[in-house]
């Protein structure tokens, strides 16, 4: 029961916020206490950041900004990072609030988008800044549903743009997910919208238990108690533990003792096993048990079934792992569901996928889909069809699903929490190498399990691996660092689109807001400070080197440039020396006695082969010593150039590997040599130094200049000259410091001009003006956006037909997944060949051009989806396009929406010409079918 006191603070909270209260009021459960600040905070008239875990219900601030909007009569923008979670805050808000005041807007769909809500995705609402959209009348609220993807590198740009570009008047609602560098984001934040409440929660609404699944046994991760089960959860004991109690620093020492046993006795099993010969008779009889090793998939559902710890979000970082983990768990024959569930699974199954057309069900792999999703399981990845991946998350919202098999794209964004979340591994494929998932991700992963207000506590389960760690996996769970890093940086599209609203000035000073200067600047902090220590510090040694008979800094700056003259002559001659060398080597031949200047072989051999030129290292000649070993040499055996003093005839049957033949020869070579000496001829390079120095006028000019100095007597000479030395030394890595400021102070604005030079060469700006060029250059948004708008500008796609066009444009949009696709991929015939070589050789002009002006936007061309699009727009069948091109559906589905969004743009750009009519043409043409009914859902 509250105290007194606290039943008088809430009803001041109440008279003070009659918004708040009202709204707590739509609600069955009590609002937390960070909801009801940060909800406070929004009508007082502040911005609200708000960072909390994922399922803390930060959202719940979001739709308080929408019920303030509707209270007041005003507008809300509600965005979203992808369609699929428009999608659904869509669905939320029309649920509450009726569908005549909520409407969508996703580039495939525009419903009711004149409405005083309005959900869409970020991209929408950037295009409706530079647009100047008269929709944009009366917002009041802006809400930014995970703002954190503003460090994605593809699209987070995106995000700032929109911080930016805002007007002072909206109230900005920013909400992210837990990160470690939440105070700086909320500092930038003010800075560029005006006063911004930083709202933080680092406690998790559901507390969280480790483990690590060895072979069928699931084991604790910790000894005690797990660090994200001690925050904001009831202790073992039932006291609750604060929300912010400190972790031990050293967490490690906590690991459970049985895995750190299993562990090393693993290691001990796979290094003994390693080092035996891998033929079968040779194998231990008695095999390692399999608890010691990585469970099944199909074992791990089992056992997760049997422990009450489903539903479960199983991630494997990859597609095919996901749906081969279905197949598994199929052939086991796991069913998860009752027949009631069934039944209604197999309801929603058939209403969702209605519209689908039957030609194509069978390509879909409709019919396994469906199966196992009777049986409660699922897989879930960017491949999929969307309406499938739909009808997952549906379903498995609603319990029916059991459990899902995953790539990590679930954990961003979709709302699907589940009871235990399973990682399969802890390394995943980046597009480049196989790497380490980081703290973060981990945090983010398994941010899942755990349903608020459905369970008491979330598991989160790693499965064991060879060389697994279970130390690595504590410091994983344990780490609280997620820091929010800016990827912007201005692009083609958006220099012409800001030049044309505001003029080129006030679009540099408008760059320099962003989030990635704002960072840089405050690492300039840092560095400014370091200038400051380094300059008082040379000052004081200013005062240890003033000489009473001079300027004795002239003096050992003189010396200096003496030694470093005098250095650099001997570099070059040693260079000098090395081409010499080369060349001396490249001469011998076999049967020459020569001396060998260094290395370990250094002394008298005999040439057995003069050995091949290698680019890399030079000649390697093979050669007998007097000690009678074999030796191949390379150039760091010959600082100094080599000369023959003698051949000695080497028998035709000598053989370097018989012992009894090396020792003859070398004996005869021994006798050779004895006359010579141990030093054998005189060096022709001794003595060059001295010489070279001696004719060398503009060095004995400084020696001379040297000795006349005053400061050349001083008899404390030698002593000025060390803490010469420390000064000199100290003022070049301050001026490096410094060097390093100006490279990171104004880099955005530095960047931004680079870009804007490139648009002045090819003339699409001029001056604080957009060409008619640069307006088409407008209306264009990918990443080969200029490359699009030169191909429009010189004609490339004029003449083309409606597959042709769809062919071109393809390579604009696409982007392999892997390095393993075809380099010389399949292409149509006739003018979508000249085409896509005019198209080349726009994009080989344009990154020369790059080059000159330093900067580096444009990828290059893919070419791999030409042939699908080019089919598809031909009329082609779904199953012919995707047998001929091996593409999964869902990414076929997706590439050609990219690409009816490019083909949209560049009817608009186009004006109206016959090209126009052609793009619309291929819209219309592509749009059809599969991709037709993902218009519709998305």
């Amino acid at each position: 029961m509250s105290t007194p006191s606290e039943k008088y603070a809430s009803f001041r909270s109440d008279q003070e916020h009659p918004a708040v209260k009202e709204f707590r009021g739509l609600y069955d459960f009590e609002l937390d206490e960070f909801q009801l600040r940060a909800c406070a905070a929004l009508e007082d008239g502040h911005q609200v950041l708000v960072a909390a875990p994922t399922g803390s219900g930060k959202t719940l601030v979001g739709e308080f900004a929408v019920h303030l909007a509707l209270e007041r009569g005003q507008k809300c923008f509600y965005t979203t990072p992808i369609k699929a979670l428009s999608n659904q805050k869509y669905g939320d808000l029309v649920s509450r609030y009726g569908a005549d005041k909520v409407g969508l807007l996703t580039g495939d769909n525009s419903v009711n988008s004149e409405a005083p809500i309005v959900v869409m995705t970020t991209e929408v609402l950037r295009n409706m800044l530079y647009a100047g959209s008269q929709t944009l009348l009366g917002l009041s609220y802006v809400v930014m549903d995970e703002v954190h993807y503003l460090a994605d590198r593809s699209r987070g740009a995106v995000w700032e743009e929109v911080l930016i570009h805002l007007a002072d008047s909206v109230s900005v609602v920013s909400l992210s997910a837990t990160v470690s560098n939440a105070e700086e984001f909320g500092d930038w934040l003010e800075t560029v919208r005006g006063n911004t409440v930083v709202v933080l929660e680092e406690k998790r609404p559901v507390p969280l238990f480790q483990h690590v699944m060895v072979g069928k046994r699931l084991h604790d991760l910790f000894a005690g108690e797990a660090p994200t089960a001690r925050v904001g959860a009831p202790s073992k004991s039932g006291n609750p533990a604060k929300a912010n109690a400190p972790v031990k620093a050293d967490v490690k020492d906590l690991v459970n003792p049985q895995l750190v046993r299993i562990a090393r006795d693993d290691n001990r099993i796979f290094r003994d096993d390693s080092r035996k010969p891998r033929r079968r008779r040779d194998l231990p009889k008695s095999r390692p048990s399999r608890s010691h090793f990585t469970p099944y998939r199909s074992d791990v559902v089992e056992e997760l079934d049997a422990g009450a710890l489903l539903p479960a979000i199983f991630f494997i970082f990859s597609r095919k792992g996901c749906e081969d983990a279905v197949v598994q768990c199929l052939r086991s024959g796991l069913r998860l569901t009752k027949p009631s569930e069934r039944d209604e699974i197999k309801r929603v199954v058939a209403e969702r996928t209605a519209d689908l057309p039957d030609e194509d069900l069978g390509v879909l792999g409709y019919h396994d889909f469906a199966e196992a999703l009777s049986r409660g399981i699922a897989a879930h990845h960017a491949g999929m069809l969307a309406a499938f991946k739909e009808v997952v998350e549906e379903l498995f919202a609603r319990g029916l699903i059991k459990v899902v098999f995953a790539t990590e794209t679930l954990a961003l964004g979709i709302n699907m929490p589940a009871r235990t979340v399973v990682l399969e591994k802890l390394s995943k494929w980046n597009g480049e190498a196989h790497v380490d998932i980081t703290p973060g991700e981990y945090t983010q992963l398994t941010g899942r399990a755990g349903r608020r207000g459905i369970d008491v506590e979330g598991h989160a389960v790693v499965l064991w691996q060879p060389g697994f760690d279970p130390r690595e996996v504590a410091g994983l769970a344990s780490t609280r660092t997620y820091p929010l890093r800016s990827s912007f940086s201005p692009s083609y599209n958006m220099a012409v689109n800001l030049v044309r609203q505001v003029g080129r000035t006030r679009a540099r000073d408008m760059l320099e807001l962003s989030f990635a200067q704002f960072q840089s600047d405050q690492a300039v902090v840092g560095l400014a400070r370091q200038v400051q220590r380094n300059t008082e510090a040379l000052e004081g040694y200013k005062e240890s080197i003033e000489c009473h008979l001079g300027d004795f800094l002239e003096y050992a700056a003189l010396r200096r440039r003496i030694g470093d003259r005098e250095a650099s002559g001997s570099k070059r001659r040693k260079l000098d020396r090395r081409v010499e060398a080369q060349e001396s080597i490249e001469k011998l031949k076999t049967g020459d006695i020569i001396r060998i200047p260094a290395g370990r072989s250094a002394g008298w051999a005999l040439v057995l082969d003069p050995g091949m030129r290698s680019e890399r290292e030079g000649p390697r000649p093979t050669v007998l010593t007097l000690d009678r070993q074999v030796r191949k040499l390379s150039m760091v055996d010959f600082p100094t150039p080599v000369e023959a003093i003698g051949v000695l005839r080497i028998p035709r049957k000598f053989n370097p590997r018989n012992p009894q033949q090396r020792r003859e020869l070398a004996q005869v070579l021994r006798t050779r040599t004895d006359l010579l000496g141990e030093d054998g001829p005189p060096s022709r390079t001794r003595g060059r130094d001295a010489v070279a120095h001696a004719d060398d006028p503009e060095l004995q000019e400084m020696r001379a200049q040297l000795r006349a100095h005053p400061c050349h007597g001083c008899s404390d000479r030698e002593d000025h000259a060390r803490w010469a030395e420390r000064y000199f030394r100290l003022d070049r890595e301050n001026r490096e410091v410094q060097r390093k400021i100006e490279q990171r102070t104004n880099t955005i604005a530095r960047q931004f001009d680079r870009v804007c030079q490139v648009l002045d060469a090819l003339h699409y700006l001029d001056g604080d003006k957009t060409t008619e060029a640069g307006d088409r250059l407008a209306r264009i948004y990918t990443e080969l956006d200029l490359v699009a708008a030169e191909c429009l500008r010189q004609g490339v796609f004029d003449d083309l037909t409606v597959p042709e066009l769809a062919s071109c444009l393809a390579a604009l949009v696409y982007e392999s997944r892997s390095k393993d696709e075809p380099t010389s991929p399949r292409l149509p015939r006739g003018d979508v060949r000249e085409a896509l070589e005019r198209m080349g050789s726009i994009w080989r002009d344009l990154s020369a051009l790059e080059r000159d002006m330093r900067v580096d936007f444009l990828r290059s061309m893919d070419l791999n989806f030409c042939w699908p699009a080019f089919r598809w727009a031909s009329g082609a069948s779904l199953a012919e396009v995707l047998y001929e091109s091996d593409l999964a559906a869902g990414d076929f589905v997706r590439w050609v929406k990219q690409l009816i969004d490019l083909t949209e743009q560049i009817a608009d750009a186009a004006g109206d010409t016959p090209l126009r009519k052609t793009a619309r043409s291929v819209v219309d043409q592509i749009r059809r079918g599969v991709i037709s009914y993902a218009s519709m859902v998305e």
